[in-house]
């Protein structure tokens, strides 16, 4: 259990979890684990997910990557080089689109012509 400003956090660390959420979905200690391990006197590298370290990251790259051959040499089937493309029928209007606010459940029984008092709302 984690004391953060008032709030408390429950830590988990063999399942790598705490009830903030973010230690699942990051991967990484989050800072209630991380007081968590600092306490138990943990390395926090250790609860990290593979992905982050850099063994992982190497491996990465080091698949290999071509660059497309020039346009002139690609072989492109007959049946997509006869294919036409369109433009679309209609373009966007270059002006910035209106804001739509969204009433409150109250403004929408209001009547439209009616005015109510600011201090008292009758």
């Amino acid at each position: 259990m984690v004391n953060d400003e008032g709030r408390h956090y429950t830590v988990c660390l063999l399942e790598r979890k705490c009830s903030c959420g973010r230690f699942q979905v990051d991967e990484l200690p989050c800072p209630h684990a991380w007081a968590v391990l600092k306490s138990k006197f943990l390395m926090p590298e250790d609860y990290c997910s593979d992905y982050y370290k850099p063994k992982s990251v190497v491996m990465t790259y080091k698949v290999p990557e071509y660059p497309l051959p020039d346009r002139k040499e690609w072989n492109i089937p007959a049946h997509i080089s006869d294919e036409v493309i369109l433009s679309p029928k209609w373009k966007k209007p270059p002006e910035r689109p209106k804001k739509k606010r969204d009433k409150p459940f109250i403004e929408l029984l209001q009547k439209k012509n009616q005015h109510s008092c600011s201090i008292c709302g009758q």
